[in-house]
C-alpha cells in the first residue's frame, strides 16, 4: 500500500533539521504572484509514501496523462522552479533514486536543468517531453518549504487520498513501561493511526517482519523472543489490535511498504486466538544498553571494518568510504539507493537507511573511488557482498561521492537546541577536565575529575558554552604534492631576520653568529582543501588579527599548521609551525567560485571545494634542520593542531611521510593521510626500519 497522505518519522529516529532557505542559497520569487495553478495546461502533484504535505514524488500531468520527472541532472535550482508550480515558497531539498516510490506511467521529464528563477518548469531546459531513457527507480521527488505562495490556487494541485496509514511504529516494554533503559530493544510492537496507538496481529508474524521495525527503530537485526512468555502476558491483558496481515520481504525502508491491511471500524473479532505482535531487536556496538550485550558484542573475534562514515555530523550519517588493497575510498553514486544504503547502515550497527544520499551531499573524498553502479537487494551482510562496477578513471568524480542517513535507536541523549544564557545567576559547577574523544554519545561519558570539581569559581568566565551547527568544515591537506616539492635549502642568515622574528627557527638559532651563517631548512609546499560542508572560517574576527610588521601582513590564527621530523620511535627532533597569515581560495573546483581573498584586508577563510595553497617558497613553510643528524625519519604535518575551529573529521588533519636524510640530501616518500591507510598498512608504516640505500621503491 502506497496511499498519499501525511507521514511523520518516529520519534525514534534522528532529529532532521532542514537548513534555512538563506545558507541553500535559494532564489526569490517574484513579488506578489499571481493566481495561479501552475505552468500552463499543466497539472502537478506530490506523491509517494512515506512523505509529509509539502514533500514527495513530483508528478506532471500532461495531455491528460500524469507522469514523473527523472533525477538525472537535478538540482535544488529544479526543485525551487517545482515547488513554486506547486504553490509553496520554495525548495529545502530534493530526493533521487524513487526516494518515495517509483511511479507509474509516463516519464515526462530527463536531464531538467533550471536556474532557480523561472517562473515555470516549461522555461527550464530538458531533453524534451518524453524523451527519457530512465526507469522509475529514478525518480525525483522534492522537499518544499511549509509556506505557501499567498493567493496560490492549488485546486488541481498535490492530490491526497484519505486512507489509513501506518505514521509511526514504537516498541513498548510489556512490563516496566517507564522505568526501562534507553534504547528500548524489546517489547510489543505498536503502530500510531489516526485514533491513537494500536497493537498488530501476530498471525502470519515472521522474522523479515521483524528485521524492518528493528531496522526503522535504529537496530540493525532482531532476535527471537520468548513467545511462551508473551502469549502467557497477553492472556491477562487488554489489547487494542489496528493491524493485520503484516507480510514484509525484509528490505523495506518502513512498515507502511510492507502488505498489510487495517482492520475496518465495525469489526468486532479482531485477531481471534492470536496476540500482540513482539521484537526483540539487536543494538550495534554503539548502542548496546547493557553491559552484558557490550561484553558479548567484545567477546566476537573482530576484523577491521571495510566500511566507514565520514564527514557526518551526527552518528550514523557520512560519506560512504570502502576499504580496498589496504587503501581507504569513496563509492560514486550511480545507482545508489535505499537498499544499498540499508546494507551500509545496517553493516556498521546502525539501522535501515533513512536516506540514500548523492552528490556529494557530505563532502567530497580525495584519492581513489573504488566503487561504483552498487546493486543490493538488500539481505546482503556487507557492501562487498552486493554486485558491483570497479571504476576506472574515467567514470566517476568525487562530486558524486555516495552517502547515507541511517536510522538511529532513541536513547534521550541528542542535542535539540543551542541554548545562549547569562551564566551570572550559576551558582554550581558539576563537571571539569572534561576530556572526549567526539564519539561519546553524551558528556558523561567523557573522562572528567569526576566529583573532584577543580573550578570552583561560577561565572562567565569560568562555565563552558557551546554553539552547535549542522554542518561543518573539513580540511585536507595534498599529500603528493608535499612529497613531489619537498627538498633543503641552506638559506643565510641575513635573509631570516623576519622569520625568526615569527618563531619560525629552531631554538639553536638564537645563538647564531647572525647575520653570518646559514639555516639548513626541510622546504615543501602545503595545498589544503576545505572538503566539508561549510566555510573554514579564522576563529577569531578581523577586529582581533595580529598585524606582523616585518613581514606586512595579518595573523587571523597563530598557529595554524604544525610541522614535525620525529625518529621512527615518534622522538621529536625539529619542529616548525605555521601562522594562518593569509586564510584564502587560491583555487576552486570549477563549478566553485571564489570567496576569500587576503588583498586589502580582505575576508579569509577557505571556501567549500576550494584549496589554499602556501608554495615552498614563502616564508615559513619549512622545518629548521639544522641540528638534525643523518638517519630516517617521518615528517608529519598537521593542519588546525589545536582544534581551534570546528571540523567536521579530525582524524585526517595529520599527514605523515617516510623519509631518509644523509646529511646532504633528503628523500621524502610514502605521503598519506592519516587514516588514508588500513591499520594494517598503518602498523608497517610505523615499524618502517628505514631505507639502506638512496634508492626508493
Amino acid at each position: 500500500m502506497r496511499p498519499v497522505s501525511v507521514w511523520q518519522w518516529s520519534p525514534w529516529g534522528l532529529l532532521l533539521c532542514l537548513l534555512c532557505s538563506s545558507c541553500l542559497g535559494s532564489p526569490s520569487p517574484s513579488t506578489g504572484p499571481e493566481k495561479k495553478a501552475g505552468s500552463q495546461g499543466l497539472r502537478f502533484r506530490l506523491a509517494g509514501f512515506p512523505r509529509k504535505p509539502y514533500e514527495g514524488r513530483v508528478e506532471i500531468q500532461r495531455a491528460g496523462e500524469w507522469g514523473t520527472i527523472c533525477d538525472d541532472d537535478f538540482t535544488l535550482q529544479a526543485a525551487h522552479v517545482l515547488c513554486r508550480e506547486l504553490g509553496f515558497t520554495e525548495a529545502t531539498g530534493w530526493t533521487h533514486s524513487a526516494k518515495y516510490g517509483p511511479g507509474t506511467g509516463r516519464i515526462w521529464l530527463d536531464n531538467l536543468s533550471c536556474s532557480g528563477t523561472e517562473q515555470r518548469v516549461t522555461e527550464c531546459a530538458s531533453r524534451g517531453w518524453g524523451n527519457s531513457d530512465c526507469t522509475h527507480d529514478e525518480d525525483a521527488g522534492v522537499i518544499c518549504k511549509d509556506q505557501r505562495l499567498p493567493g496560490f490556487s492549488d485546486s488541481n494541485v498535490i492530490e491526497v487520498e484519505h486512507h489509513l496509514q501506518v505514521e509511526e511504529v514504537r516498541i513498548r516494554p510489556a512490563v516496566g513501561w517507564g522505568r526501562r533503559p534507553l534504547p528500548v530493544t524489546e517489547g510489543l510492537v505498536e503502530v500510531r493511526l489516526p485514533d491513537g496507538w494500536s497493537q498488530v496481529c501476530d498471525k502470519g508474524w515472521s522474522a523479515h517482519n521483524s528485521h524492518v521495525v528493528c531496522g526503522m527503530l535504529g537496530f540493525p537485526s532482531e532476535k527471537r523472543v520468548n513467545a511462551a512468555f508473551y502469549r502467557l502476558l497477553a492472556q491477562r491483558q487488554q489489547h487494542s489490535f489496528g493491524l493485520h496481515g503484516v507480510a514484509c520481504v525484509g528490505t523495506e525502508a518502513h512498515l507502511s511498504l510492507c502488505s498489510l491491511e487495517f482492520y475496518r471500524a465495525n469489526d468486532t473479532a479482531r485477531c481471534p486466538g492470536g496476540a500482540p505482535a513482539v521484537v526483540s531487536c539487536v543494538p550495534g556496538p554503539l548502542y548496546a544498553a547493557s553491559s552484558g550485550q557490550k561484553k558479548q558484542q567484545q567477546s566476537k573475534p573482530q576484523g577491521e571494518a571495510r566500511v566507514r562514515l565520514k564527514g557526518g555530523a551526527h552518528p550514523g550519517e557520512g560519506r560512504v568510504e570502502v576499504l580496498k588493497a589496504s587503501t581507504w575510498g569513496t563509492v560514486c553514486d550511480r545507482k545508489w539507493d535505499l537498499h544499498a544504503a540499508s546494507v551500509v547502515c545496517r553493516e556498521l550497527g546502525f539501522g535501515s537507511a533513512r536516506e540514500a544520499l548523492s552528490g556529494a551531499r557530505m563532502g567530497q573524498g580525495m584519492g581513489a573511488i573504488h566503487l561504483s553502479e552498487v546493486r543490493c537487494s538488500g539481505q546482503e551482510l556487507s557492501l562487498w557482498k552486493c554486485p558491483h562496477k570497479n571504476i576506472t578513471a574515467e567514470d566517476c568524480s568525487h562530486s558524486q561521492d555516495a552517502g547515507v542517513r541511517c536510522n538511529l535507536p532513541y536513547t534521550g541523549a541528542e542535542t535539540r537546541e543551542t541554548w545562549y544564557w547569562d551564566s551570572g545567576n550559576i551558582t554550581e559547577v558539576v563537571m571539569s577536565g572534561v576530556r572526549c574523544t567526539g564519539t561519546e554519545l553524551s558528556l558523561d561519558q567523557c573522562a572528567h575529575h569526576g566529583t573532584h570539581i577543580t573550578c570552583k569559581r561560577t561565572g562567565t568566565r569560568f562555565t563552558a558554552g557551546v554553539i552547535c551547527s549542522e554542518t561543518a568544515s573539513d580540511l585536507l591537506l595534498h599529500s603528493a604534492l608535499v612529497q613531489e616539492t619537498a627538498y633543503i635549502e641552506d638559506r643565510p642568515l641575513h635573509m631570516l631576520y623576519c622569520a625568526a622574528e615569527e618563531n619560525c627557527l629552531a631554538s639553536s638559532a638564537r645563538s647564531a653568529n647572525w647575520p653570518y651563517g646559514h639555516r639548513r631548512l626541510l622546504r615543501f609546499s602545503s595545498q589544503i582543501h576545505n572538503l566539508g560542508r561549510a566555510d573554514f572560517r579564522p576563529k577569531a574576527g578581523r577586529h582581533s588579527w595580529v598585524w606582523h610588521e616585518c613581514h606586512g601582513h595579518y595573523h587571523s590564527m597563530d598557529i595554524f599548521t604544525h610541522y614535525d621530523i620525529l625518529t621512527p620511535n615518534g622522538t621529536k627532533v625539529a619542529e616548525g609551525h605555521k601562522a594562518s597569515f593569509c586564510l584564502e581560495d587560491t583555487e576552486c573546483q570549477e563549478d566553485v567560485s571564489k570567496r576569500y581573498e587576503c588583498a586589502n584586508f580582505g575576508e579569509q577563510g577557505i571556501t567549500v571545494g576550494c584549496w589554499d595553497l602556501y608554495r615552498h617558497d614563502i616564508d615559513c613553510q619549512w622545518i629548521d634542520i639544522t641540528d638534525v643528524k643523518p638517519g630516517n625519519y617521518i615528517l608529519q604535518v598537521v593542519i588546525n593542531p589545536n582544534f581551534e575551529v570546528a571540523e567536521s573529521d579530525f582524524t585526517n588533519n595529520a599527514m605523515k611521510c617516510n623519509c631518509k636524510y644523509d646529511g646532504h640530501r633528503i628523500w621524502v616518500h610514502n605521503c598519506h593521510i592519516g587514516d588514508a591507510f588500513s591499520e594494517e598498512a598503518n602498523r608497517r608504516f610505523e615499524r618502517y626500519p628505514g631505507q639502506t640505500s638512496n634508492q626508493i621503491i
